[in-house]
């Protein structure tokens, strides 16, 4: 990761990163209102994504920037990004353009789990 970033040190000081400096990224479909996917930022993907309007991530098993549908096409075009009052995770709201998540389908959210012994209201 950049130990370098132009983020607005406003921004910055108001983040609780990971040991490792990332700050977890939930990202939602404007239109839907469909959770896609968790992606994780340091500050220099923040401020890729607030300046760009591109979704930028930092890929922790590539130890690599990459913006969402650089490769796939499934680009993802950022209309908000809000900061939890924790500090501690982003939600990033996004047109997205195809799939989400990198199987193929539109949210990586598709294996439902079963819940049992809780009460049904």
């Amino acid at each position: 990761m950049a130990s370098k970033t132009d983020l607005d040190p406003a921004i910055a000081t108001r983040l609780k990163r990971t040991p490792d400096g990332l700050v977890a990224a939930i990202v939602r479909e404007h239109d839907t209102g469909d959770v896609l996917m968790l992606g994780w930022m340091d500050d220099e993907a923040l401020h890729r994504t607030l300046t760009t309007g591109r979704a930028t991530y930092w890929s922790r098993s590539r130890q690599e920037y990459w913006v969402k549908g650089a490769t796939s096409g499934h680009h993802q075009y950022v209309k908000s990004v809000a900061l939890d009052c924790d500090g501690d995770a982003l939600l990033v709201t996004v047109e997205q353009v195809g799939a989400a998540c990198h199987t193929g389908e539109h949210t990586c959210f598709f294996t439902e789990l079963p819940v049992t012994g809780v009460e049904q209201r």
